[in-house]
């Protein structure tokens, strides 16, 4: 029997032991759903995606419902990095190759909303999710910094972007004063936040827009048709629109989404507050991400913990020891770190798709679908929603840009993508090692 990834490393209903639930006031459960009722619309899902696409449908006078199996920002939005970067997870280089240059244009247009977008609702809504600005990008090589500098003289010349400061060698370690970096990057324009806190600030906002929101309601099964219909334990929603937003849980609701969109797990452990000892990992209130290709990411929280992610596995159940997994990677960084406390250390599935970027599909003329960010979602993510409302109110041209980046199933069906995928990741972690 196939693992629901719902349910194979967390208990129904339950945020998992993090920071994140340890550092917020979490919400009163929500009832679950019960008996058959009616809506313009049916999300299923209560992340980003879900609470954003909920909250934008219900200002525009939708009836709109929102189904989550376990509390809203219970996945990868409430166990994320929390960084909001600018530009899409691909680069935009490679989006040039793909779709040409006046199409990569919208794309890096279509990002900074998506980062505009997470700026104004925390500010519209007054979401407490300490919001802000800064995240640099750190190298481990001269070549890597040479073509870091490179990459933000393409982004001056053709997207006319000036917000990426470089960084020679003594400007990194004045910011992050990691033995391991040479150069990088500072991007003021983006930034980090609470992750788990802005879910629920989301969530807030749409129910207070008229958006019923269900807890602890898992969907079995959706059957297409206009209306659609969509089944649960214990009731069933008709729905002139239903909207697909689960991401990485998304499990067999949708075998086209499903093969396009892998399920991955990445991890994150919160030190001990370090005090005066924080500005020996950080001396700005900013976010970094490394130039690994299982990349490294981590910033201060406002109560001077080091929040680092790091380590990816390709197997479904979580490791037992998460703290020891993620400390090898974070010593390898901040060696003086090796024998400080970890209080947290928890897990979370994301789902990335071959190209790196989201996948937004109409599956039916009135399903529509958005998942795969590929560890870039808290922007990306919170735009789809937006986008997927504005297309089923009739304008879909945001959402139709997305469907022109060519998407490929991953290949070997279900049950050899696991081993391909640790296959192809060994080769890069050893890339990684040696420099090359």
């Amino acid at each position: 029997m196939a693992l629901n990834l719902l349910f194979t490393n967390d208990r129904k209903g339950h945020y998992p032991e993090s920071w994140y639930a340890n550092s917020t006031a979490l919400p009163e459960d929500r009832a679950a759903l019960a008996g058959d009722t009616r809506a313009d619309v049916c999300i299923v899902g209560g992340g980003y995606t879900g609470l954003s696409a909920a909250l934008h449908l219900a200002e525009k006078g939708l009836d709109v419902v929102l189904l989550e199996a376990h509390r809203v920002g219970f996945g990868a939005s409430g166990r994320n990095g929390g960084q909001l970067g600018s530009g899409q997870r691909a680069d935009q280089e490679s989006i040039e190759k793909w779709v040409g240059q006046d199409d990569a244009l919208k794309f890096w247009d279509l990002a900074e909303d998506s980062k505009n977008l997470v700026k104004s609702l925390v500010s519209k809504h007054n979401i407490e999710c300490h919001l802000r600005p800064g995240i640099a990008h750190m190298c481990f090589s001269q070549k890597e910094v040479r073509e870091e500098h490179d990459y933000a003289d393409h982004l001056k010349d053709r997207y006319g972007c000036t917000d990426l400061e470089k960084l020679d060698q003594s400007a990194a370690q004045d910011l992050c004063p990691s033995p391991a970096y040479v150069g990088g990057s500072l991007d003021m324009s983006a930034g980090h936040l609470h992750p788990l806190a802005y879910a629920i600030g989301l969530a807030r906002a749409a129910e207070t827009a008229g958006v019923r929101i269900h807890e602890k309601t898992l969907v079995s099964n959706i059957i297409p048709g206009v209306p659609a219909k969509v089944e649960t334990e214990n009731g069933t929603i008709t729905a002139d629109h239903i909207v697909l937003a689960c991401n990485g849980y998304l499990g067999g609701l949708e075998k086209k989404v499903a093969s396009r969109v892998m399920p991955i797990n990445n991890f994150i452990a919160a030190t001990e507050p370090l005090g005066d000892d924080a500005t020996k990992v950080l001396t700005q209130d900013v976010a970094v991400a490394d130039s690994k290709f299982v990349v490294n990411y981590f910033r201060l929280s406002h109560d001077k913990r080091l929040l680092f992610g790091g380590g990816e596995t390709y197997s479904y159940r979580f490791p037992k020891d998460i703290g020891a997994l993620v400390r090898r990677p974070m010593t390898e960084i901040f060696p003086h770190l090796q024998d400080v406390k970890i209080d947290y250390a928890w897990g979370g599935t994301l789902a990335i798709t071959m190209k790196r970027m989201p996948y937004l599909a109409r599956i039916q003329p009135n399903i529509l679908s958005a998942s795969g960010y590929s560890g870039h979602g808290v922007g990306t993510a919170t735009h789809a929603g937006q986008l997927m409302a504005e297309a089923i109110a009739g304008e879909a041209s945001g959402f139709e840009t997305f469907s022109r980046i060519p998407t490929s199933p991953f290949p070997g069906g279900s049950a050899l993508r696991p081993p391909l995928l640790v296959l192809a990741m060994s080769w890069y972690a050893l890339r990684d090692r040696l420099g090359f």
